[in-house]
C-alpha cells in the first residue's frame, strides 16, 4: 500500500498536478493538488505551471483537461475508468436529432466525450446550464445526454427541452428514489438535503438546495446546518465532512464503480511510468474549444484561455 505522503512527493519529484473529481476515493481526493467538478479542474490545470497533469476521473474528464490544455501532458490513472451516461451519446444519435429537429440548437452537457462536444452548438455544465438555455433565442432546444437535467432545465427556463437521447440517465443518480430518500429522513430528521440536478424530480423537489457537486460543497458551508443527507455520488460526503459537518447518503448505493477504479496505487503507477497519456485528435479538439469559447462568451463569463 502506497500512502497519500508518498503519492504527494511522487508528483512533486515529476513536476506534476494531480487533479481528483468530487467522487473519487477519499484518499485519491487527499493526494490531489485540486478537487472539485470536471470543468472547473481542467480550467485549473491551465492555471498551474505544471507540465504534467493527472487527472484522477472519468474518461470525458481526462479528454476534457487534454482538450483545454494542449500543450501539456495529461495521464489517466485508469483508461477503463469511463463514464456510462457520456456513452449513451454518440454523433449518429446527435445528427439523428438534428434532422428530427431541424433549427433547434444542440446543447451538450460537459458529461459528454469530445467527439460529441465537437457537435454542439453549446456546452454546459450542471451549475450553468439554466443560465445559458435561459438565454437562447429558441423555444425547443435538444439537450443530452441526461435526461435528469434536461427536465431541471425545462422547470427552470420554460422552453420545451428535448433530451438527447430519450433514455439518457446517470446509472447513479437513478438509484437514488422517492423510498431511499424517506429512509434517510427517517435515520436524520434534522438533516437538510443537498440533490444534484442528475436527480429524479422527485428528488429534486424535496431538496433544499439542487446544484452541481462544487455548488453542493459551498451550500454546506453557508447554508448553517449541522447535518446534510446528499443525493449524488457518496464520494462528495467527504469533501462535505471535512467542512465539519456530517454527510449522510442520500442511497448507500449511490456509488460510481467507475470513479472508484481509480486507487492511489493506479495514480502512482502512471506517474512513475508514464501510461494512460490522453490523446484528442487535434480537429476535434479545436472545434470543442470554439464551441466552449462561445458557451462562455453567451454566458458572458471570460474566456479561461484568453486570461493575460
Amino acid at each position: 500500500m502506497i500512502s497519500i505522503e508518498e503519492v504527494r512527493r511522487l508528483a512533486r519529484s515529476k513536476g506534476a498536478v494531480i487533479l481528483a473529481h468530487n467522487y473519487q476515493r477519499p484518499e485519491v481526493q487527499d493526494a490531489a493538488d485540486y478537487v472539485g467538478d470536471s470543468l472547473g479542474l481542467s480550467i485549473r490545470a491551465m492555471e498551474a505551471e505544471a507540465e504534467l497533469i493527472v487527472f484522477a476521473g472519468v474518461d470525458f474528464m481526462a479528454e476534457q483537461a487534454a482538450i483545454l490544455n494542449p500543450g501539456k501532458v495529461v495521464l489517466h490513472p485508469d483508461t477503463q475508468s469511463r463514464c456510462p451516461m457520456a456513452a449513451m451519446l454518440t454523433p449518429e444519435v446527435v445528427r439523428e436529432y438534428r434532422e428530427r429537429y431541424p433549427g433547434a440548437p444542440f446543447v451538450a452537457y460537459v458529461n459528454t466525450l469530445a467527439e460529441v462536444k465537437a457537435l454542439a452548438d453549446y456546452v454546459v455544465t450542471s451549475s450553468s446550464a439554466v443560465k445559458l438555455v435561459s438565454q437562447l433565442d429558441a423555444d425547443t432546444v435538444l439537450f443530452g445526454p441526461d435526461k435528469n437535467l434536461a427536465d431541471y432545465v425545462a422547470e427552470r427556463t420554460g422552453k420545451e427541452v428535448v433530451p438527447v437521447p430519450s433514455y439518457g440517465h446517470c446509472p447513479v443518480h437513478v438509484v437514488i428514489t422517492p423510498s431511499c430518500l424517506e429512509r434517510a429522513r427517517e435515520e436524520h430528521p434534522q438533516a437538510k438535503l443537498l440533490a444534484h440536478p442528475e436527480c429524479l424530480r422527485e428528488i429534486r423537489r424535496e431538496a433544499d438546495f439542487v446544484g452541481s457537486t462544487s455548488q453542493m460543497v459551498r451550500a454546506a458551508a453557508e447554508m448553517g446546518a449541522d447535518e446534510y443527507i446528499v443525493a449524488t455520488e457518496v464520494g462528495l460526503l467527504h469533501r462535505i465532512e471535512k467542512l465539519g459537518k456530517r454527510a449522510y447518503p442520500a442511497s448507500p448505493y449511490a456509488v460510481c464503480v467507475d470513479m472508484k477504479r481509480i486507487t492511489l496505487e493506479k495514480v502512482a503507477k502512471c506517474l512513475r511510468e508514464g501510461t494512460g497519456v490522453v490523446r484528442v485528435e487535434p480537429k476535434v479538439a479545436r472545434r470543442v474549444r470554439e464551441v466552449l469559447e462561445r458557451s462562455f462568451e453567451l454566458m458572458g463569463v471570460e474566456v479561461p484561455w484568453r486570461r493575460s
